[in-house]
């Protein structure tokens, strides 16, 4: 039995067989563009043969006795790749195969293309996927892993791009296979599985991650997620979202960096809707990175050392300081130091706008 059960361990497998348990984003190719490849594939291939044919003409022996060609060179390499064969019937004057060449084998590969170009495309992506999966697996790097890509977790994934983050280092994990698709449609890595697993996260790379983001359904698999990242990861940010408040100290103390209470968070906006519904507009300006306002963080320029928060252009909300959090108005933080970092208002300027 336990034997039976380690074969189950996804870190136990090769590369290889793990082809559908991650996906590595592809670039869409059209049907036409990818038959034009395999067109030009096989000419390749096809002028390779002909011109070790040519170069060994001598060790061929046509059956008209006169030696070979290059035209002839060229029927010989398009029947034999075409794995035609010989029979008994065959082109002997220059007419009868330069038709061979110019119109039946075309129509051949043309044949092959429809008949077996499925069955070829799926074993080559196959190959394809489990040479990236191997690349991606022994270079990937401090890169996000998102558990759970439901509502919360697309609107984090969201946010990460806004900042710049590359979509191939954003790792996606879920045990649907439809948010999956959608995922890997936006570029990003996915891995098939139960993020309560250590295995699953092992393979998504949450022990070289630099953060890992839990918006799992479940306040308790949240929980379970948080515990097992962060034993993993005991370096990692991770951030984990939660319906209930009551249940925030159990992610804390299962080693959650930061907490959001999803439910409290959005009750406050409604409520706050009801007398003050321009405060909800600038939270939403405030949080929604695509335009408008958003919160940033950045470092204390040497310039700037010495000075109060407050006096600087920017609109500064806090200071951080060996990773404490500090109000503009706390007076710890009245005169800035190197090393400090502020929480600020930027301004977001659409992608449209600036071209």
């Amino acid at each position: 039995m336990r034997a039976r059960l380690g074969t189950d361990r996804l870190t136990d497998r090769p590369d290889h067989s793990l082809v559908g348990v991650i996906r590595m984003p592809e670039d869409s190719v059209s049907p036409i563009t990818s038959i034009v490849r395999r067109v030009i594939w096989a000419f390749v291939a096809l002028t390779a043969a002909v011109f070790l044919v040519y170069l060994d003409r001598d060790g061929y022996r046509d059956a008209n006795g006169d030696g070979l060609s290059l035209l002839d060179c060229f029927y010989y390499a398009t029947v034999s790749l075409s794995t035609t064969g010989y029979g008994d019937i065959t082109p002997v004057s220059q007419s009868a195969r330069l038709i061979n060449i110019l119109v039946i084998t075309p129509l051949r590969v043309l044949f092959l293309i429809v008949l077996v170009g499925t069955t070829l495309a799926v074993l080559t992506e196959r190959s394809r996927q489990a040479f990236k999966l191997q690349r991606w697996r022994t270079r990937v790097r401090d890169h996000v892993v998102v558990v759970g890509y439901g509502t919360k977790g697309r609107s984090a994934v969201s946010s990460v791009l806004s900042d710049g983050v590359e979509p191939e280092r954003i790792v996606v994990v879920d045990t649907d296979q439809s948010m999956l698709d959608a995922a890997s449609a936006l570029g990003l890595v996915t891995v098939h599985g139960s993020g309560t697993r250590s295995d699953v996260l092992r393979v998504a790379g949450v022990p070289r991650a630099r953060a890992v983001v839990v918006a799992a359904n479940r306040d308790d698999s949240a929980v379970l997620v948080t515990l097992t990242a962060r034993e993993l990861a005991p370096k990692a940010q991770i951030v984990a979202a939660v319906r209930e408040a009551e249940n925030v100290h159990l992610l804390r103390q299962s080693g959650a960096n930061s907490v959001v209470v999803s439910s409290e968070t959005a009750g406050r906006l409604l409520g706050m809707a009801t007398h003050t519904p321009t405060v909800v507009d600038m939270v939403e300006d405030l949080i929604t990175p695509e335009s408008g306002l958003a919160i940033a963080e950045r470092d204390v320029e040497q310039t700037e050392v010495g000075g109060s928060p407050r006096h600087l252009p920017d609109i500064v909300l806090g200071v951080v300081r060996n990773g404490k959090l500090f109000r503009v108005d706390h007076p710890e933080v009245d005169a800035m130091e190197s090393g400090d970092r502020l929480l600020y208002v930027k301004k977001i300027t659409p992608a449209s706008d600036a071209d």
